[in-house]
């Protein structure tokens, strides 16, 4: 008799990877190297391929995406775009980073690629150079489709360059809720971030031909591991077996490790081809000369100087001589003075100026001879103090962004706050201050003005912030 199990009986191919994130050094593989469907696990790639194009200027976080009716059409999940309808970049990362929106990872590659297919050929160069040598994508959002396959040990390597890649990124992946600009997204595997501690990313993915994929990161003390399954059998039983897998991880990892960051791949965003017309204008068919140009400059060289030894600024030459004759003139012309009549009855007998004047900014020498001390006729010591103008344009204020049980993590913390909030925090001096309930991560050398604006910015997007009054 034939028996037909159940759909839900049915798994998908089972593939497992857990790695020590400091080293790179593999604690446990299964099926490592299988090819499978990688689902939204895909849009790891995506993700970092716009952190690469916003880092090297080809697109900002403030660009405007047109939406695509492919894009709009994508099945859910979805942020729900409309064709024609425009969204800045740094909406539609957040959406398809937390909720795993794939019209947002669609308009991402076409906005960055000019089309889909370019934006997948792009995605397989970028994996060659990052070491993925049994990966094919076909489509920037995961879902299914002939030939669009990656491997546990690909999705792992994948995820230790995006967190070690571009660490002023990575806590999109740990964010609980997000603001998508016309939503409101919650994370797709909120349970596994709230259940286990130090998870911080990175990527579920699902669909009927891959199962419940997670790609998982957790970090304790100066321990990180990364966790990858491939093929679960529901939400929760792939969640239990992540967390099985995070602590046969922190279990067998070194509690001492140097941390080994990967290389970073070489930029290559890819030639763009230009199509010269036929100088036959009468001849519609005739085919066009394609010439494939590099437009992007690999390096910008430092005019050198011409030879010969440097001459002064004329101007300065001019000025020099000009000064020089002042202060001669002011030398030798004598001072004039002028015999006042003297009052009927003075109240008060002005005082001598004292011939030795003590500057509060000037250290005496301890070989010099003390100062002289002038009394008038009441005994009363007479002293003038000379102090100096501030220089320092008020610039006495600072923040205060959290206290950390290690000075790496007050550092590691000083510059991710200083990569996201460049446009006020340029400038400023970063110092980590050893308390003794622990290290402080402060940014000093800001007016009041500007270190309040980065407070406030920085509130704005959940990250604490003090201010530090002079």
């Amino acid at each position: 008799m034939l028996v037909i199990a159940p759909m839900a009986a049915v798994a998908a191919p089972y593939a497992a990877m857990v790695i020590d994130a400091r080293t790179g050094k593999v604690l446990h593989s299964r099926n490592a190297d299988t090819r499978l469907h990688p689902a939204s696990l895909t849009k790891m790639m995506t993700l970092y391929i716009a952190f690469q194009a916003i880092e090297n200027g080809e697109i900002s976080l403030d660009t405007l995406l047109k939406v695509s009716k492919k894009a709009a059409s994508e099945q859910p999940s979805k942020l729900g775009l409309v064709a024609g309808q425009r969204i800045k970049l740094r909406y539609c990362i957040r959406a398809a980073a937390v909720k795993s929106a794939n019209d947002c990872a669609t308009a991402i590659g076409e906005a960055i690629s000019g089309s889909e297919a370019a934006f997948a050929r792009r995605m397989n160069n970028t994996a060659k150079s990052l070491g993925m040598t049994r990966t094919t994508f076909k489509n920037a959002h995961g879902l299914t489709e002939s030939g669009h396959l990656s491997t546990a040990n690909d999705m792992t390597l994948l995820g230790r360059h995006v967190i070690y890649d571009y660490p002023q990124y990575y806590n999109l992946f740990s964010r609980r809720s997000a603001d998508a600009g016309v939503a409101k997204v919650y994370h797709t595997n909120r349970r596994m971030l709230a259940s286990y501690k130090g998870a911080d990313g990175i990527k579920t993915g699902y669909t009927r031909a891959a199962g419940f994929n997670l790609v998982a990161s957790a970090e304790r003390g100066n321990e990180r591991i990364i966790a990858t399954v491939f093929g679960g059998r529901s939400t929760a039983s792939r969640n239990a077996k992540v967390a099985e897998l995070l602590d046969l991880g922190f279990k067998r990892a070194p509690s001492r490790a140097r941390l080994r960051k990967p290389s970073l791949p070489a930029y290559n965003p890819g030639a763009k081809s230009v199509v010269v017309a036929s100088n036959n204008s009468a001849a519609p068919t005739a085919k066009g000369k394609t010439i494939r140009l590099v437009t992007a400059v690999r390096k910008s060289l430092r005019p050198k100087q011409r030879p010969g030894a440097a001459q002064p600024d004329p101007v300065i030459l001019a000025m020099k001589d000009d000064i020089t004759e002042a202060l001669a003139e002011a030398q030798a012309t004598p001072v004039e003075t002028t015999e006042l009549a003297p009052a009927e009855a003075p109240a008060v007998k002005p005082h001598a100026r004292p011939e030795s004047v003590v500057l509060a900014s000037v250290q005496t020498p301890a070989a010099a001879p003390k100062p002289q001390v002038v009394q008038d006729q009441t005994q009363k010591i007479v002293r003038e103090v000379v102090t100096r103008v501030s220089t320092s344009g008020g610039k006495h204020w600072g923040i205060n962004v959290g206290r950390y049980t290690t000075k790496y993590k007050a550092e590691r913390a000083l510059l991710k706050t200083a990569l996201n909030e460049m446009e006020t925090l340029d400038g400023s001096l970063r110092k980590v201050v050893k308390r003794p309930r622990g290290f402080e991560a402060n940014f000093n050398g800001l007016s009041r003005e500007r270190a309040e604006l980065a407070c406030r910015r920085l509130q704005a997007r959940n990250v604490t912030c003090i201010l530090i009054g002079p």
